[in-house]
């Protein structure tokens, strides 16, 4: 599976992205058989495991010129990298509390010549600065999640989406959001119709998580 699952959904990409998104597989290919970060059965469906999947944040929210968004336990660079190169003019911020993933990420950067991300190789907590939204991939449950990214967040929003967490995870999440009743549920199935995706979904926390 190639990048060409990418433009069927995303059907008005520049050149330049088209040449981003194409490049990615040959730089993981090559960076994961130094530093493993992704695993050896997901290397194979890259953009189907990884990049369109963290392409669903984009189906349920765009991001404004000079929004900055935040990209908590990136891993190897998702969702924060396909974000970055789908919305060129939002700034990126990358962390994780892995120093060989982040190394990854910036080799990935600078292979895609993207100019909207810095890459950081620290704990949340110890990050300085406000963001309008923090994105992830499932690295905690959501209570600990929110608990990590306390004050993280801007008060004042630019979007028409209140500012707050938008954050990919599948399976049933009534025990993990019982907590938190203004969470809204988006089932990516509605946008994506590969079977990867039947229990796939962004839970979107607006910044006053609890009422």
């Amino acid at each position: 599976m190639n990048a060409e699952i990418i433009f069927n959904y995303f059907t008005t990409l520049t050149d330049v992205q088209k040449q981003q998104f194409m490049a990615l597989e040959a730089l993981y290919q090559d960076w994961n058989q130094k530093i493993n970060v992704v695993s050896r059965k997901d290397i194979d469906e890259l953009y189907l495991r990884h990049v369109l999947h963290s392409l669903g944040i984009a189906k349920i929210q765009q991001f404004n010129e000079g929004a900055e968004i935040l990209d908590v336990g990136t891993g190897g660079g998702f969702p924060g990298i396909p974000l970055a190169i789908l919305f060129p003019k939002t700034q990126f911020t990358l962390v994780d509390a892995i120093g060989k993933k982040i190394k990854v990420v910036q080799e990935v950067i600078d292979g895609l010549a993207l100019e909207n991300i810095k890459a950081y190789h620290t704990r949340v907590e110890d990050l300085p600065g406000q963001f309008d939204f923090i994105v992830s991939r499932a690295v905690a449950a959501m209570p600990t999640f929110v608990h990590w990214t306390k004050g993280k967040i801007k008060k004042d929003s630019s979007h028409e989406r209140k500012n707050g967490i938008l954050y990919l995870k599948g399976g049933d999440l009534t025990e993990e959001l019982k907590e938190y009743r203004n969470a809204q549920i988006f089932d990516l199935p509605e946008h994506f119709e590969e079977d990867f995706f039947d229990t796939k979904k962004v839970v979107y926390l607006p910044q006053k998580f609890k009422i």
